[in-house]
């Protein structure tokens, strides 16, 4: 008993049995993903003290240093650092411009733009690293599916996917690719040219891409149903606009029953000197002194507030930038040196959180005025808009008494919208406190995103440097802060590629991903090349959804030519093979880096992968088998 618990087959079935109930736990999700990670890197470390593999050298290849290592990979670096750039680009609305030229509130022209985005991405996948392709695409198409009202969780994965083709097409397009090749030479094979396996990658990869465009969008959930019911964006606030003397709204005349500078925002009513003015307003000018009653949704309100943050002011925000220019006007005459702080104005933009909060059934606020509450001097806030179903509200947003069940917009700290969920006389609603984006910031932004895009691309610097140094310079330049780079870091992705990154070892290191290889290639019937590919194509593809496909390129590379000498065939026929097969990485979140990245924005479970990556990866194996007989003439 003790020989065999100390032996490298107890080793092997071991970790064989923990890579079983691990892909078990992650389909069924009886257990959140970040638990099941946790357990299984616990498993792997305990069994690696009890039950150490020495090597030639007396060290412990089960020791915590190999396992825990995945943490420290640069492959999970950039994604979270990635994850950090993204949130800035969302921060700043830095797209705006670029995803104005694709935005139409239909849903077949944005359908169209997105394929035209995903095919664009594809192609240029198979010239240069898909992965800052993907970065860049992400927040287009999050833009394009909330414009026309689409679920983010149905494009992303099909974006992955197409990246993941267009790889399979040139020798550039994937590491794996590479690494085949360097295989090759270093059993003293000839290497892998550019285009050695365009024509049969290209014919992969367009199957592929009608599968992703026309049939894999029907497979995902729709996630966004559940947040919509949350923070329904369609549901529209009433606000009030007060035009000052240096307003840029003044000056401004209606034009086709809208107000240029007002785009998404209808206008109830203008109080102009005691008098009320109704729609319709066409040929009327804004002038100072005006008050104008909106309707609009939180994301027009948004956008508003973005662009002229003096309405986030409040009366004692107010008096104190008053103070503060009288305080510069008069350092400027006495000929001081000017060492006042940025705008206060630009500074209570940068620090305003938004949020939205219900008035409940038994609050003390019942009947009572806007005015009367005074949320700003209750709890540091300011009330931006009201939402009242089944009624239009004509009058100044503090003369309107509330009633139960009345939702409000509000704009302050995030502590002081924090302190509000102590209050019983209202509800601060789940998920729906966001940031204010900083539109200022986004020509900085964009700039450190192209630069970085830029760096990776041309291989100035390699993607986690690349991208880590682009996170840093964000941060520094004040397009987002460390809260909102820290709450980008998706600690589900975290513990998932690092416990996956270990198990991966664990196989290696106990010989248990071998053991599988030779398992499966080892049937009898597999007696004819075409079956013997075949077979191979199916195990490659299986393993590079549990190891890395970088670990698999190396593991059946030498396999693979291998079995073309043994039968007579021409290896590179079957190192084409690994090389299509190691690119399979569908079914599978940690198949590869460009799934990690599309897992958050789609908000996508384990399981999606599977069941949207298991019946592509059937589809290319089915048509690999078609070009071996009739390309390769197997």
């Amino acid at each position: 008993m003790i020989e065999f618990l100390e032996s490298t087959d107890f080793h092997m079935w071991f970790v064989l049995g923990l890579t079983a109930w691990s892909a078990y736990s992650f389909v069924r999700e009886k257990l959140p993903i970040e638990v099941t990670s946790v357990l299984l890197l616990t498993a792997l470390l305990l069994f690696g003290q009890l039950f150490p593999i020495i090597d030639a050298n007396g060290k412990n290849q089960l020791d915590a240093m190999p396992l825990l290592s995945g943490f420290a990979n640069p492959a999970l670096v950039a994604v979270l650092a990635l994850l950090v750039m993204g949130q800035a680009i969302v921060q700043t609305d830095a797209l705006r411009p670029i995803t104005r030229i694709f935005m139409t509130p239909h849903k077949t022209l944005a359908w169209i733009s997105i394929i035209c985005i995903i095919f664009l991405v594809m192609a240029l996948s198979g010239f240069m690293n898909n992965t800052p392709l993907v970065v860049l695409a992400i927040p287009v198409l999050q833009a394009l599916a909330k414009e026309a009202k689409l679920s983010e969780s149905r494009i992303m994965i099909p974006l992955s996917f197409a990246a993941i083709l267009g790889g399979m097409t040139t020798l550039v397009g994937s590491s794996t690719n590479m690494l085949v090749s360097s295989a090759m030479v270093e059993l003293g094979y000839r290497p892998l040219t550019f285009f050695q396996f365009f024509v049969p990658g290209a014919i992969m990869a367009g199957v592929g891409f009608i599968y992703v465009v026309l049939f894999l969008p029907r497979l995902l959930p729709d996630r966004s149903s559940l947040a919509k019911q949350l923070v329904g964006d369609d549901r529209e606030f009433i606000a009030e606009i007060d035009v000052s003397d240096e307003d840029n709204l003044v000056g401004m005349e209606c034009e086709g029953g809208s107000f240029a500078s007002l785009p998404n925002i209808k206008i109830r009513l203008i109080q102009r000197s005691g008098h009320l003015i109704l729609p319709p307003f066409e040929g009327y000018t804004i002038e100072p002194g005006d008050i104008l009653i909106v309707a609009a949704t939180r994301d027009s309100l948004t956008a508003l507030l973005s662009d002229y943050p003096g309405f986030l002011l409040s009366e004692e925000e107010e008096k104190a930038l008053v103070l503060k220019k009288e305080k510069q006007e008069q350092l400027n005459e006495d000929g001081e040196e000017n060492t006042a702080p940025a705008d206060l104005e630009e500074t209570v933009a940068e620090s305003r959180v938004l949020a939205e909060v219900m008035i409940t059934p038994a609050s003390r606020m019942i009947d009572m005025s806007l005015d009367q509450v005074g949320f700003h001097r209750q709890f540091g806030t300011i009330v931006l808009g009201i939402q009242r179903r089944a009624r239009v509200v004509r009058r100044r947003l503090g003369r309107i008494r509330l009633e139960a069940g009345d939702v409000l917009l509000i704009a302050g700290s995030r502590g002081s919208i924090d302190a509000m969920q102590d209050s019983q006389d209202l509800i601060v609603l789940s998920g729906s406190k966001k940031d204010l984006p900083l539109r200022k910031k986004a020509p900085i932004a964009g700039g450190i995103m192209i630069a970085t895009i830029g760096c990776a691309a041309l291989g100035v610097l390699s993607i986690p440097v690349a991208a880590l140094t682009g996170a840093v310079l964000l941060i520094a330049t004040g397009c987002l802060n460390v809260r909102q780079a820290t709450r980008a870091v998706d600690r589900k992705i975290f513990l998932l590629i690092g416990s996956m990154l270990a198990l991966g070892q664990a196989l290696q290191v106990t010989q248990g991903a071998r053991f599988i290889a030779e398992s499966l290639l080892d049937v009898p019937f597999a007696d004819t090349p075409l079956i013997m590919a075949s077979l191979l194509f199916i195990v490659v593809a299986i393993c590079t959804n549990i190891l890395s496909n970088n670990a698999c390129a190396i593991l059946f590379t030498p396999i693979g030519l291998s079995l073309a000498s043994n039968m007579g065939v021409d290896p590179m026929i079957f190192a084409v093979t690994v090389v299509f097969a190691a690119n399979c990485s569908f079914a599978s979140p940690i198949g590869y880096k460009t799934n990690l990245l599309v897992m958050g924005p789609g908000h996508y479970r384990f399981k999606d992968f599977l069941k949207a990556g298991v019946p592509l990866v059937l589809l290319i194996w089915g048509v690999y088998i078609v070009l071996a007989k009739y390309y390769y003439n197997l």
